[in-house]
């Protein structure tokens, strides 16, 4: 149970976080404007560290939420001068990395599974929400209420946002597709082309689509332009064949794109991360073997460090 950092120059040379955390850990993210990774786990808290080029590692702030709620998401500000996260508690907390203090800016009725920021050209910087109480909601952090709330097909298992798509994955196999300039509703809801549970969602860093992973060791790449329908497909991967009669099969726990060479990794139950082409529909790359589940992935801001979580995933 513990993140590591790995340059892709050397795979072979990945380096454990210094002062890990002491549970499963959910969700990560690097900073936008320097070589921060923020780690949110189970027991509540809420680690960020600083990461040296060399994959170094140093404890920089650490909060938590309340009692002993897991932290589900996180993310940063724009700006990087802020972590946000959403937990089991159903607030986002905000940590200011300036002054060292955390405050709640977010609230629902149920646990919060996504937190993401995006800028829109009328409205500004906008923090989303997903939450287990089957709603979305959209905050300007200069108020305490939100500016918009959207019913959701399901409870929010996955969301992500590239401007000016968002896509929601939510139980019950939903899939939501939104035009972020019209945020109000939904341009698409549809049955994810995957047969079993929605485990994580990745834009296209161009914003014209997605990939979606299930528990079930598949991948779709699906495209937002109801032209482009006919260029979906899906495939298969974290899974291991036994025998000609039985294959081990895993979950996709994350989904993660290159921020240079728009490749994408995927990352598994089986302690497996492999990188992927979308165009050529080919695998590039498998990586060794970790000695757990990986949980959740992050590429750093310039592609050069990859963050990943080993982790119990109760899949």
């Amino acid at each position: 149970m513990f993140p590591r950092t790995n340059t892709l120059t050397q795979p072979q040379a990945d380096i454990e976080v210094a002062d890990p955390p002491t549970d499963s850990i959910s969700a990560l993210a690097f900073c936008p404007t320097a070589d921060f990774l923020a780690a949110a786990s189970w027991n509540g808290e809420v680690r960020i560290y600083e990461v040296a080029p060399d994959g170094q590692t140093k404890g920089k702030a650490m909060y938590a939420h309340d009692g002993t709620a897991p932290a589900l998401s996180v993310t940063y500000s724009k700006d990087g001068s802020k972590v946000f996260s959403g937990g089991a508690d159903n607030v986002v907390r905000a940590y200011d990395l300036t002054s060292g203090q955390s405050a709640v800016v977010a609230k629902h009725d149920g646990a919060v599974k996504a937190v993401k920021f995006f800028e829109s050209p009328s409205a500004g910087a906008i923090l989303v929400t997903g939450s287990w109480d089957q709603t979305l909601k959209y905050w300007d952090l200069r108020s305490p209420n939100p500016i918009a709330s959207v019913q959701l097909a399901g409870k929010c298992y996955a969301l992500d946002v590239v401007f000016p798509l968002m896509v929601v994955g939510s139980s019950e196999r939903k899939l939501q597709v939104f035009n972020l300039n019209q945020p109000g509703q939904p341009v698409e809801t549809l049955e994810s082309p995957l047969k079993w549970q929605t485990r994580t969602i990745s834009c296209f860093p161009s914003a014209d689509g997605y990939a979606v992973g299930s528990v079930e060791g598949r991948v779709a790449i699906q495209w937002a332009d109801p032209k482009r329908k006919g260029n979906n497909y899906s495939f298969r991967c974290h899974r291991k064949e036994e025998n000609k009669a039985n294959t081990l099969v895993y979950a996709v726990n994350d989904v993660q794109w290159h921020p240079v060479h728009g490749t994408f990794l995927t990352a598994g139950s089986d302690g497996t991360i492999s990188m992927w082409d979308k165009d050529a529909r080919a695998r590039l790359k498998n990586f060794p073997a970790a000695p757990g589940p990986i949980a959740t992935t992050a590429f750093s801001r310039n592609g050069n460090i990859l963050a990943y979580a080993v982790s119990y995933d109760w899949s």
